[in-house]
Formats: structure tokens, C-alpha cells, sequence
């Protein structure tokens, strides 16, 4: 599982990392950072895509908001039960701590 996350998270960072850097061109001396990439890139996507691409950047965050999305779900779904105890744990901790509230406050 730490794998799997791992090699879920790697790309995503990179990618949002030179996304952010480029895009502000910040780029410390790398060809790769420069606003110029990050537009040729674009364009270059935008051409073999056939859209304009200034559509393609709020495409590609909907997609990685969809992965993260599946990424979470499988990793809930692979520890359920940790979560199912954990959940009845904090209903029990916060049950008992209402009704020593409700027996405290009574006159």
C-alpha cells in the first residue's frame, strides 16, 4: 500500500510542481521551468488534442481530483476495518463524554 501511494504520489507532485513553477517562471535555470516551456507544451498538447489549450490545464486538475478521489477510495476500502474501529472508538469516547456532561450539568 505505501508503494502504491508512492508511485501515485510522485507523478502527481511532479506534475503539479512543474505546473506551478512554469507557470510562474520560476525557473532557477532549467529550460524546463521557463514560461515558454510551459506554453510550448501546451500548445503542443492542444495541437495533437485538437483543443485550445488554455482548456487544457482546469482538464487535467479535474482528472487528478477524480484520481485522488479513487486513489482515497481504494485506500479506505484496503483499511475499512482500522476505520471501523476507530469510528466506533471515537462514538463511544464522545457518547461517554455527553453523558457525563448532561450528568454534570443536571440540578
Amino acid at each position: 500500500m505505501k508503494w502504491f501511494l508512492i508511485l501515485w504520489a510522485a507523478p502527481v507532485g511532479s506534475l503539479i510542481a512543474w505546473y506551478g513553477l512554469s507557470y510562474h517562471d520560476i525557473s532557477f535555470g532549467f529550460f524546463m521551468l521557463t514560461r515558454e516551456t510551459h506554453d510550448l507544451v501546451f500548445q503542443i498538447y492542444g495541437n495533437v488534442l485538437g483543443i485550445e489549450p488554455e482548456t487544457i490545464p482546469p482538464l487535467v486538475a479535474r482528472a487528478l481530483v477524480v484520481d485522488t478521489f479513487i486513489v482515497l477510495g481504494i485506500v479506505a476500502f484496503r483499511k475499512r476495518r482500522e476505520i471501523r474501529a476507530w469510528w466506533a472508538a471515537r462514538h463511544t469516547r464522545s457518547t461517554a463524554l455527553q453523558s457525563d456532561e448532561s450528568l454534570s450539568s443536571a440540578p
